[in-house]
């Protein structure tokens, strides 16, 4: 759509990591694109948007934190702006796994323009309530509401209860040393021991997570992107920013805060539609973890304190939800379909389990 409309399609995004592969990605197939983000200094950007303007570009990538800066509000009122996609859309809602509220000013950015142009809001994860909450939030007008179905069924789901992690996470590497991956931690320090578990048996991984240097970050990006590292091991920081589509294998560490995180994080297995594993593996633990994160983690300041204890209250519930994915002896796939309310056969032959 952004090629065939008149003018520039806007195209918010929260992964600053994956604006740089999708619009090289463009670039490549000679789509005119760019992208504005904290990455680049005020000149860079300043030309960015003059180009914008002046018809250069048919697609400009944008995080939701720029909306009220000199630039867009520029873009607002010069560009000829015909098409806003909403990329990882859930995040506007509070029901949503990852809520941002840097996405409410996507409302503000949009009624400020001379014009409302087409809006369309994308995600791969989003139960009916925060369904509900994007349609509503962002005034979609008689929109077309598109479900193509949560089911992956070149997905193999398993969930482990292994006495050691550390020798099982290096059990199930070494079985697939001819296949990529992504290791899945729940903190920093468990990234780190892992990554040189693995380095210490000559397994090519490489890391990330939020505390990494931007330049190691993105270098180790591109390492893992390009095969020159089989394995990856990071935090969710790694989350949706992954443009790679041979992952043969995702495993998690330990167990996600949410069906949600889970389903967004294993999604990133067989993109290809080549057979794929979803490994979790699970200690009690990681139920002490998973709260310690709901409770402690940083929230953003625009928050209330009753709007924080909502988000907590809801971050509670999900988290009782992937402990009886955890601990179920019933399909696996069965369960992540009931969360996202799909039906379903009583088996899918495609887990452990079943």
């Amino acid at each position: 759509p952004a090629v065939v409309l008149k003018g520039v399609c806007v195209v918010i995004s929260p992964l600053l990591s994956l604006m740089k592969d999708q619009v090289q990605a463009l670039r490549q197939n000679g789509v005119a694109a760019a992208y504005v983000n904290s990455t680049l200094d005020h000149t860079e950007i300043r030309e960015i948007v003059s180009g914008c303007i002046s018809g250069a570009y048919k697609l400009l990538y944008l995080s939701p934190e720029r909306l009220d800066t000199e630039e867009a509000i520029r873009l607002a009122s010069e560009a000829d702006i015909r098409l806003i996609a909403v990329d990882e859309a859930h995040c506007i809602s509070q029901w949503g796994q990852d809520f941002r509220p840097s996405y409410l000013r996507i409302v503000q950015f949009i009624d400020n323009l001379p014009q409302r142009p087409v809006v369309g809001a994308f995600t791969a994860t989003a139960t009916k309530q925060v369904q509900e909450d994007v349609e509503r939030i962002l005034k979609l007008q008689n929109p077309v509401r598109m479900v193509t179905g949560f089911d992956r069924p070149n997905l193999r789901f398993a969930v482990l209860k292994p006495q050691s992690k550390s020798d099982t996470i290096l059990q199930l590497v070494e079985e697939r040393s001819d296949k990529c991956g992504i290791i899945y931690c729940a903190t920093r320090k468990d990234v780190e021991r892992v990554c040189a578990l693995l380095r210490s048996h000559n397994i090519s991984a490489t890391r990330y997570h939020a505390g990494l240097s931007d330049e190691e970050r993105h270098c180790n990006q591109d390492d893992f992107v390009y095969d020159r590292c089989n394995v990856m091991v990071a935090t969710n920081a790694f989350g949706m920013g992954i443009n790679k589509s041979n992952v043969s294998f995702v495993i998690h560490y330990s167990m996600p805060q949410s069906m949600e995180a889970y389903y967004q994080e294993a999604g990133s297995a067989g993109r290809d539609g080549s057979p794929a594993d979803c490994i979790l593996l699970y200690s009690a633990g990681d139920i002490q973890t998973a709260r310690f994160l709901i409770f402690h983690e940083s929230k953003n300041e625009l928050l209330t304190e009753e709007d924080l204890m909502l988000i907590r209250e809801r971050d509670l519930l999900r988290l009782e939800k992937i402990i009886a994915y955890c601990k179920t002896d019933d399909c696996l796939r069965g369960c992540i379909l009931d969360y996202f309310g799909e039906s379903h056969q009583d088996t899918c032959n495609n887990c452990a389990n079943c």
